[in-house]
């Protein structure tokens, strides 16, 4: 691991490379701006990553023909980019993206941008609050550069050693901060119906937002819990400082949670510093749907944009407009699907645009991609009812889905049921 400057760090990036950025919380923004300051001596390079908490200003107009962004999981950040059509959307499953990045893979990459602790005493630099794929694009990369950084959590799990890391920036910054939605009557309505499907003794992954963090509020009363998640929030913490979340009941990694990456507050990453409770592992691991299945009582609750008639769920676009990702929505749908006593959850407000829109729909708009498919789908949550649609006929779930819609809706959707001949003669 050599120790330079940034320029000169940068200076490794070439014309045509792909270049994977370190996402989330953990995305080396020194790096990252000397990028971009070198752009203009470049041209056809293809960064990629998951969504990051940092600035993005690879994807301003002035890029076009220098750098291009290709999302691997679309943040609010190179959203606009995205669908303005000056950067690219690759749908894939979050547990499939470190393949991608294997030799043979569709997206081999030239170099790896990441942030990293300095190193232990044995030579082990932690990712700090993000393995996900980035163990795999330190694996794979061409060259690896490192923003090495003081402030960062050390996590403990999976980890880089400094032989892999070809140049090192020191630049001392701190993790930037997530703040949690407020709850609203809508969030906490939908949270309290998810929370009473878990049983104590469940296993839970939830992400970040309204509904997972009402869930978790309603799960104080709840014993033996455990997490096996891709992600996590500050949501999860009083309940493990409670001793509600445990993970005595776990059937793998009993007493730890198990997570690929979290996203919060500086008392979020004190809390996960070098703390031998929580376990860090890559997104071919915590996404294996063989390795969720093994959890008896997994519980997955994922978001939607929007459910139509038949169960179809969108939660990547809306309509040809694509807004976030795939994610490891399907990966723990199945997962918890195949476990024992599994709950797979698909919660949601049912309505969007402050009432205007109903989020259960006749069918999905016109270009409307789907994500989790009606033969994946199995419990859906709205603040109305919880319903499990698995083997039940199109006619029957018509018929849940509309109780799960706001009344100001139903009788619209019975109409258009009729009309798609849902509800037969």
């Amino acid at each position: 691991m050599q120790y330079v400057d940034a320029e000169r760090a940068l200076e490794e990036v070439r014309s045509g490379d792909r270049v994977y950025l370190h996402g989330g919380a953990a995305t080396p923004q020194a790096l990252v701006e000397a990028l971009v300051r070198r752009a203009p001596e470049l041209s056809g390079v293809e960064v990629t990553h998951l969504h990051t908490e940092a600035q993005a200003a690879y994807v301003a107009p002035e890029m076009r023909g220098h750098i291009r962004h290709n999302a691997l999981f679309i943040g609010p950040n190179v959203r606009a980019a995205v669908q303005r059509g000056d950067a690219d959307y690759t749908p894939v499953f979050l547990s499939e993206i470190p393949d991608l990045f294997a030799p043979g893979g569709a997206l081999p990459l030239d170099v790896a941008l990441i942030q990293v602790t300095p190193p232990d005493e044995h030579g082990h630099c932690s990712l700090g609050p993000s393995v996900d794929v980035a163990i795999a694009a330190a694996k794979y990369a061409r060259t690896v550069i490192a923003q090495v950084n003081p402030a960062l959590p050390r996590t403990l799990g999976a980890s880089v050693r400094q032989e892999q890391i070809q140049f090192a920036v020191i630049q001392e910054a701190p993790v930037p901060e997530v703040e949690q939605p407020l709850p609203t009557p809508q969030s906490d309505a939908v949270g309290e119906r998810v929370a009473g499907l878990i049983e104590d003794g469940a296993t839970l992954q939830m992400g970040i937002g309204g509904i997972p963090n009402a869930v978790l509020a309603r799960l104080t009363r709840h014993r033996r819990l455990g997490v096996h998640t891709e992600m996590f929030s500050d949501g999860l913490l009083p309940l493990i400082e409670s001793g509600v979340v445990d993970g005595s009941a776990k059937t793998l990694h009993r007493g730890q949670t198990v997570c690929a990456f979290v996203i919060g507050s500086q008392r979020l990453y004190r809390f996960i510093h070098e703390n031998p409770a929580v376990e860090f592992r890559p997104v071919s691991y915590t996404n294996n749907v063989d390795v969720i299945a093994a959890h008896d009582r997994m519980v997955a609750v994922n978001s939607a944009l929007a459910v139509d008639l038949t169960g179809q769920v969108a939660a990547d676009s809306i309509g040809p407009k694509f807004y976030s990702g795939i994610g490891g929505q399907v990966d723990f749908i199945r997962g918890a699907a195949r476990s024992r006593s599994g709950v797979p959850i698909i919660a949601l407000p049912s309505t969007a645009g402050g009432g205007r829109i109903s989020r259960i729909c006749a069918s999905l708009p016109e270009a409307g991609g789907v994500v989790t498919t009606r033969g994946d789908v199995h419990w859906v949550v709205t603040e109305y009812g919880a319903y499990n649609l698995h083997g039940r006929t199109i006619r029957e779930r018509a018929r849940m889905l509309i109780d799960l819609a706001h009344p100001d809706f139903r009788a619209q959707l019975e109409e258009d049921a009729g009309r798609l001949g849902y509800f037969g003669r």
